[in-house]
């Protein structure tokens, strides 16, 4: 997940808010329940939900606390004064209401590797002649990938630390912003006091052609800043809140050293996967095959050899020479990889990206990441390697692609970022998935796929006893920017009166005649095009003949 140079801990779960390290130590959070109430609320109405919360906190005498997400049933809870925890856990789990109760847990930012290699500045001896700032780009086939669509109307929901809306790479390209953040930051969502987040959120959609600094992988992609203390209230909160803004995908570098998510959590992912949303979460930047969550929630063990499995993607990093890096996962929860490191072998110091203008935690932790660089004298520019960094960027070729073409059902859109993706020899392996994601690729597959169901309507245009001519006239359309197949046949049919609608052609041809017995018949067309998209029966006929 997050390899920013210093700070950052791989995930582990602690009931109390810990501290990040090399960060000056946060005001504990306050110890609380993650309540899920019934599922039943899921079909309830927005008002019904909040009523339903405010009511059982009532009932009980606890009081909420933090966020919560009624659309899933999501609360958190204090205990009443006087109670413990796991007082109030046994209470409040003998409520029918209530389908799970637990000790709300914690996340971290992935650590990230001190290594002087890793750190070396792009012009230190053995730097490849030629190596650009952004040397990320090309290989990962992100030109290809925006000469195909330019993004400008997809959306990546960045869960992170914040990110500075100020920076000249962010100002524009913000378009909301969701404060869940208790315990790290004291700014609003568009500040960030760590850094990761805003070098996540550059990495995914920083202002391109505009003459400054870097383009994101997303290219004209906006961004749904979202601040968390990592809490799991605050993440299940935040893919809902997400979710319910139109992001096209979520961008979640962090994790878990084990543990395989809080049910809020997995129910916060069913809500995204229900709506066909990306997830992508970094893998952990150890060299290990227990990837923690939420990375194992979206690819669970043993389950990402097989292409149509996972609810999302777990990113792992690769290297410029298309290795796995070192400190990276790996493993059956890898499903692809991308770009975080340049290697061990010289060269830039990782991925360079946007840092917000004052001192960061990442630069006065334990181990300081000495990460800040400049770009024609601007040093708000640092670079930084990690899973965390090569998440964001399938994040923004997911976003492209469901932005592309939104009616690929979201196996489909993870299916085609696989399937595409570089890999040293044929199907998955366990160093770098189904390999290293390629933009370009995924996005010309991607606009091949015709997945939109052509229409057509019938007309009578002439009769004689017995009989009629049936004129079908049809078109297959599509997103703009996406391939259609075109009509390849119509289905007509003919309902008697009192009888159910039966087939009575097949043809390629715009006109059909066919027999009309007792003189009284309904017609309709059905088109069926070249991809194999069949148009929906109609619920009335197009056209009838003889009296009703």
């Amino acid at each position: 997940m997050t390899r920013t140079r210093a700070l950052l801990a791989c995930l582990t779960l602690t009931l109390a808010a810990a501290a990040v390290p090399g960060t000056a130590p946060a005001a504990p959070a306050p110890e609380r329940l993650v309540v899920l109430l019934d599922r039943d609320l899921d079909t309830a109405g927005p008002k019904a939900r909040a009523s339903a919360v405010t009511a059982f906190a009532a009932r009980h005498g606890v009081r909420p606390a933090g966020p919560r997400a009624p659309q899933i049933g999501l609360v958190t809870v204090t205990p009443a004064p006087g109670e413990t925890l796991e007082q109030a856990a046994r209470r409040l789990r003998a409520d029918p209401a209530v389908a799970s109760v637990a000790p709300e847990g914690r996340m971290r930012l992935r650590l990230v590797p001190n290594d002087p290699a890793l750190s070396a500045p792009e012009l230190a001896p053995r730097t490849p002649g030629g190596t650009t700032q952004q040397w990320w780009a090309a290989p990962m086939g992100l030109p290809a990938a925006w000469d195909v669509t330019r993004g400008a109307r997809a959306l990546v929901a960045v869960i992170d630390t914040g990110a500075d809306g100020g920076h000249p790479e962010l100002a524009g390209k913000i378009r909301d912003a969701i404060d869940l953040d208790e315990t790290f930051g004291a700014g609003p969502a568009t500040t960030d006091e760590n850094g990761h987040g805003t070098h996540v959120a550059s990495l995914a959609c920083a202002q391109a052609d505009n003459r400054l600094g870097i383009a994101g992988a997303g290219l004209g992609c906006g961004l749904l800043v979202i601040k968390s203390d990592l809490s799991d209230s605050s993440v299940a909160t935040g893919i809902v809140e997400a979710v319910d803004r139109g992001a096209d995908a979520i961008n979640m570098s962090f994790g878990s050293e084990s543990g395989r998510g809080s049910a809020a959590l997995r129910r916060a992912v069913d809500y995204a996967v229900a709506r066909k949303v990306v997830l992508v979460a970094a893998a952990a930047d150890m060299p290990v095959t227990e990837q923690g969550y939420p990375s194992n929630v979206l690819q669970p063990t043993g389950t990402a050899s097989n292409l149509d499995s996972g609810r999302g993607l777990s990113v792992t990093a690769a290297t410029a020479a298309g290795t796995r890096a070192s400190f990276a996962g790996l493993g059956s929860q890898i499903s692809v990889a991308a770009y975080g490191s340049y290697g061990a072998d010289g060269g830039p110091a990782g991925m360079l990206g946007a840092f917000p203008m004052g001192e960061t935690e990442q630069e006065t932790g334990e181990r300081p990441c000495q990460c800040r660089t400049s770009i024609g004298g601007d040093s708000r520019y640092a670079y930084l390697e990690g899973t965390s960094m090569a998440a964001p960027l399938v994040t923004a070729v997911g976003a492209l692609v469901r932005d592309l073409n939104p009616d690929l059902s979201l196996r489909e859109t993870l299916r085609v970022i696989k399937q595409t993706a570089r890999r040293p020899g044929p199907g998955w392996g366990a160093d770098l998935g189904w390999g290293i994601v390629d933009g370009g690729a995924a996005l010309n597959a991607a606009r091949a796929m015709d997945r939109t169901r052509p229409t057509s309507r019938a007309k009578v245009i002439r009769r004689t006893r017995g009989t009629a001519t049936i004129s079908v006239r049809g078109r297959d359309s599509g997103p703009k920017g996406v391939a259609v197949s075109g009509v390849a046949r119509y289905e007509v049919f003919r309902a008697l009166p009192g009888r159910t609608p039966r087939r009575v052609a097949s043809t390629t041809r715009t006109s059909v005649r066919v027999s009309v017995p007792g003189g009284r018949a309904s017609f309709f067309s059905v088109a069926v095009d070249r991809a194999g998209n069949r148009e929906a029966r109609p619920a009335q006929p197009d056209a009838r003949v003889g009296s009703r």
